[in-house]
């Protein structure tokens, strides 16, 4: 057997059929008169002696790959995926949420259950999803509510997107997402109708998250309506560079120092940290310090963002 593989024009000749001639292993195995085990070592022996060379061309302008790889690899993360800068911000939440809708297009399976939290992108993922069958999913919302103001990114309209845009179902939480101090945050977790949907929350098997930036005045939790300008510059103060789920943290992933964190209605970091899979979704160059303490955190797995904020991210110097 060894010899057939040391047969350089037997090599040759086997790699033109697979290579040139488009013939399968099989196919090759008939005519060469050899196994099927020995075709595929031929064809190894080939690309091994360097008789063939594969070069993949990437087809879009920039090396997204590498830059993902790289990504990955500093943060420790277990998926990266990059999209193309926008000049519109509109038009980059769009591709943003199109880039979510594909990757979970590729990832969901009938069983899972999906928790997702809040944002103007998560809401337009559903848009993107072209779902001709009902799955057996089950859609649950991270945390309550916000303001009438932005009843569009509830997270219970959102689930309800997700649900009709997948097929399949879906539980509500019908609470506000913060209120004024933990105790009531205490009382109103004894309702058993709230209680059931958060602790559902915890058997996610994968969750979608929006990262936020608390100092951005148009952020959405700015324009929720539960903070004003002096906050944000407070929020600065105490070192908060993000949240998810409405729960702050900083550069380094902290939030345990963070009390306002007490007063949020829905899954905790602690609680959300060991879903899975948690992809976090997030563009623009305000979300830059939000992304590295998200990813500082070990909250997501999986990170999907625009080119510069993925080249920001890798030149940030954390000090940790």
């Amino acid at each position: 057997m060894q010899k057939i593989v040391d047969d350089s024009r037997l090599i040759v000749k086997c790699c033109k059929l697979y290579y040139e001639e488009y013939h399968t292993q099989n196919e090759i195995s008939k005519i060469l008169g050899v196994s099927r085990p020995t075709i595929s070592r031929l064809l190894k022996e080939g690309r091994d002696l360097g008789i063939v060379k594969i070069e993949i061309i990437n087809p879009f302008e920039r090396d997204f790959e590498e830059l993902e790889r790289r990504t990955e690899k500093r943060f420790q993360i277990r998926e990266v995926l990059i999209i193309e800068d926008e000049a519109d911000e509109v038009m980059q939440k769009r591709q943003l949420a199109k880039a979510a809708a594909k990757y979970l297009r590729r990832i969901v399976k009938d069983g899972d259950t999906l928790g997702i939290s809040m944002g103007t992108t998560l809401k337009a993922i559903a848009e993107h999803i072209n779902n001709n069958e009902k799955r057996k999913l089950t859609f649950i919302p991270l945390i309550g509510g916000l303001g009438q103001s932005e009843i569009d990114i509830h997270p219970n309209d959102i689930v309800m997107g997700f649900a009709q845009a997948f097929g399949g179902n879906f539980k509500l939480l019908h609470a506000p997402a913060v209120v004024s101090n933990e105790n009531i945050k205490k009382e109103m977790l004894k309702e058993q109708s709230i209680k059931e949907v958060i602790d559902h929350s915890k058997l996610c098997n994968i969750g979608i998250v929006g990262i936020g930036s608390p100092t951005d005045m148009g952020s959405t939790m700015m324009t929720s309506g539960y903070f004003n300008e002096d906050d944000t510059k407070e929020f600065a103060k105490l070192g908060v560079v993000g949240d998810i789920c409405l729960q702050f943290y900083d550069i380094n992933g902290n939030a345990d120092q963070f009390d306002f964190n007490k007063r949020v209605v829905g899954i905790n970091l602690t609680d959300l940290k060991e879903i899975d899979t948690v992809i976090g979704v997030a563009c623009g160059e305000k979300k830059v310090n939000a992304i590295v303490g998200a990813l500082n955190s070990k909250i997501i797995d999986v990170l999907i963002t625009n080119y510069s904020n993925a080249v920001a991210i890798n030149n940030y110097k954390n000090n940790k």
